[in-house]
């Protein structure tokens, strides 16, 4: 067979004529059968034709003779073919039949580590790869045997996308241990921390496995081990792993290598949520860092040394947002929150100004024009689209919007947990769905879907949601549910009720308090199980009062634990049930020595493990007598499942948002018995509800009877009150002068 003859049987194959090309192949072995190439490509066409089993037959057939080293010569022949074609399918943009020729060029070359790792990334693309071709291709051996064969910007390609495809499966971590051997320069190190750092995170916070971003961080932290923002992230993880001391330890060592002042403000967040979250006896600790925090603060507001890094600007938006559990200071504390919130916005929209001069250009632009005859388009920005308390309260009010007065959009943020019944319901309920984790990116889209009215769940709680509100992307934006309010001068709107904040609050929110006519949350009901505490199994005498409390760590104030062991002293024969996430030896010391220095058996006091679902601690509600409350941050999604299973409840108002929350539920309910203003009227309070069965017998039955009627347990009215107040905003907004809205 002729060189043109070849030549054309190629170009019959390029041209996808498959027919003709093996046609003009056969006849060449037939011609010269000694010649193997025809043999590798007639191969290869009847692969593309599908005919895998006749390829592997043809392939076979041209070696069946050799002897050993030319068959190594010839494999190495078809080898080379084979991966020629691969990679002009990828070029073309082909992935199927790449994939397909290089797990056939697999099984010709079990040991090409090179062609392993691409075939894994294409098993990616297509979807197919399940996490076991690790383990079956012998990848994460050969890359330990075959040091000088294996392509190093493959391997991270491969990696990198195995972590962002399959990382909670066992092989994806032991392929990135395997990769920390080939980090031998300082760029190799660099490029894999990246590539670890990212991975963690996206693990922990999106897919919801922290120890899985544990474990990643922890290798990234092998490479550079005073790397600071590895550590920075590691104390966060060590902390939303429950590995306290941990996080504690990375959080001091984070302060220690931090110099300029936001990264020492950010470094004391970091030890201030460790500890805090811990709860009991390392209470104490927080406060010289938390009084260290608040010069810092206001040193960076008052006499800026730098203009911050956007990095750490992001991360000053809620330095300061653990002083709440601390102290019930709000006017103090929101005189630093609204100034950093000013500082941060200033920051923000001066990195990128022609994009807010945009977006406040189309704000007056739409204003002029608005008008109320078309559905107002709502955005709902959050990352808490999922099983969360926020997630839980909120699904209520999707449920009732009117679809003919309002266009639903949600963003959501860094938000794509698996196996979520929760989340997937948001995503089928609601019209609109973008996800993202870019600040810019989601900002972005709000514009082009021209929302009218941005309504931010998160507050303060997560970054991302604080630049993208700060970027003012609609022209109205409100703050709802998360939290209390950021501060954020591009945030119009706080929504609140008659109750949980005192009429003086204005006064020091930048944001325009919003009072809905009753309450600012409502739910139609929770689910509940079947309980699975008995007070049998607790050893608790039929006849106890059984008080209750299920709070994280962060929420249990010295003070008010002490005020808890006052109330079980005082009331014969009461235990105390006390749950919820921290730090379990040092939230049990905590109580014991509060319950000795009380004069408290300890031996009154029960310390119980979280549940798997929600229902069931609800359901396990019913075995309380009497729920005490948290101050100075009262209990929230707790409160309300509290009331709906007809428990009395004991709160201590306060003046700031996180310590009324439990005083306005009540008042919704229809309950004033157990709202305490003072100390001496929890302790009071909590007495009196312990020892009069008949009063608490009265309190089930009125909560019982709330149901039916009260405005908590209303979501239908409460999304129409909602509904309401965006549309008097919209008016409000349309009817207003840009320059001084609102």
């Amino acid at each position: 067979m002729n060189v043109q003859s070849v030549s054309n049987a190629y170009q019959c194959l390029l041209q996808g004529n498959y027919n003709q090309a093996a046609m003009l192949y056969e006849q060449a072995i037939s011609t010269e059968p000694e010649l193997k190439t025809p043999y590798w490509y007639l191969g290869l066409v009847l692969l593309l034709q599908g005919q895998v089993a006749e390829a592997q037959t043809t392939w076979l057939m041209g070696m069946v003779e050799g002897e050993p080293a030319q068959v190594e010569l010839w494999t190495e022949e078809l080898r080379a073919i084979l991966i020629q074609e691969a990679t002009r399918r990828e070029s073309l943009d082909e992935p199927a039949i790449a994939l397909s020729i290089r797990q056939q060029l697999a099984e010709i070359c079990p040991n090409d580590i090179n062609n392993n790792l691409r075939l894994i990334e294409l098993a990616i693309e297509q979807q197919t790869y399940t996490g076991d071709e690790l383990t079956e291709l012998g990848i994460i051996d050969s890359i330990g045997e075959q040091r000088d064969a294996v392509d190093l910007d493959q391997l991270m390609s491969t990696l990198k996308k195995i972590l962002q495809y399959a990382p909670l499966h066992p092989p994806s971590l032991e392929l990135a241990e395997a990769c920390v051997a080939y980090a031998q320069t300082i760029e190799q190190a660099s490029a894999l921390i990246n590539i670890l750092q990212k991975a963690a995170i996206e693990t922990a916070y999106i897919k919801k496995c922290t120890p899985m971003g544990v474990s990643l961080a922890e290798l990234a932290l092998r490479l550079d081990p005073q790397n600071r923002e590895i550590l920075y992230h590691l104390a966060a993880l060590y902390t939303l792993a429950g590995e306290y001391p941990q996080g504690i330890e990375t959080a001091k060592l984070c302060h220690s290598l931090s110099h300029e002042v936001p990264d020492i403000i950010f470094a004391n967040y970091l030890q201030l949520k460790a500890l805090l979250t811990a709860g009991g006896t390392y209470w104490q600790q927080a406060y010289p860092i938390n009084e260290q925090q608040q010069l810092l603060l206001k040193s960076l507001v008052e006499e800026p040394a730098t203009q911050p890094t956007h990095l750490q600007i992001s991360r000053l938006f809620n330095a300061n947002s653990f002083v709440p559990y601390l102290e019930d200071q709000p006017q103090a504390y929101c005189e630093i929150r609204n100034r950093i919130a000013q500082l941060c916005q200033t920051a923000v929209q001066l990195e990128d100004q022609q994009t807010v001069g945009r977006y406040k250009e189309r704000h007056e632009k739409r204003r002029q024009l608005g008008n109320l005859t078309k559905p107002l388009k709502i955005g709902y920005l959050s990352y808490c689209f999922r099983s969360h308390s926020v997630g839980w309260l909120a699904r209520w009010v999707f449920q009732h919007h009117n679809r003919e007065r309002f266009d639903l959009y949600g963003y959501f943020v860094i938000c794509d947990p698996p196996n979520d019944p929760l989340h997937l319901w948001y995503v089928n309920q609601i019209p609109n769905v973008f996800k993202s984790n870019s600040y810019r990116e989601i900002a972005e889209q709000i514009y082009q879907d021209e929302i009218d009215i941005l309504i931010d769940l998160d507050s303060i709680t997560l970054d991302t949601s604080c630049l993208v509100v700060a970027r003012k992307p609609a022209p109205v934006q409100v703050s709802w549910l998360g939290w209390d309010a950021s501060g954020i001068p591009a945030i119009d709107y706080f929504l609140g009720d008659p109750y949980i904040l005192p009429e003086s609050a204005q006064e020091y929110y930048t944001e325009k308090i919003w009072r809905l006519p009753h309450t600012y949350i409502a739910v139609d009901g929770f689910e509940v199980n079947v309980p699975t505490l008995r007070r049998d199994q607790l050893d608790i005498p039929s006849d106890a009062v059984i008080y209750f409390s299920s709070q994280r760590g962060f929420k249990r104030h010295p003070d008010t634990a002490r005020l808890q062991m006052q109330i079980l002293k005082e009331v014969p024969n009461s235990y105390f049930l006390i749950k919820g996430g921290a730090d379990e030896e040092a939230i049990e010391a905590f109580f014991k020595e509060l319950a000795e220095a009380e004069g408290v058996e300890s031996d009154r006091l029960r310390f119980l493990p979280g549940v798997f679902s929600e229902a069931t601690h609800r359901a396990n509600l019913g075995i309380a007598d009497v729920v005490l409350d948290t101050y100075p941050y009262n209990g929230a999604t707790t409160t309300l499942e509290t009331l709906w299973m007809g428990v009395p409840l004991v709160t201590r108002v306060g003046e700031q948002f996180a310590a009324r929350n439990s005083y306005t539920m009540m008042m919704n309910a229809g309950i004033t018995e157990g709202i305490a203003w003072t100390d001496e009227e929890y302790v009071e309070w909590g007495i009196r509800l312990g020892k009069d069965e008949l009063l608490r017998q009265q309190i089930v039955w009125k909560l019982r009877k709330s149901r039916q009627t009260s405005p908590l347990w209303n979501a239908k009215q409460f999304t129409r009150d909602l509904e309401d107040a965006y549309e008097q905003m919209w008016q409000r907004y349309l009817n207003a002068s840009f320059s001084n809205f609102p």
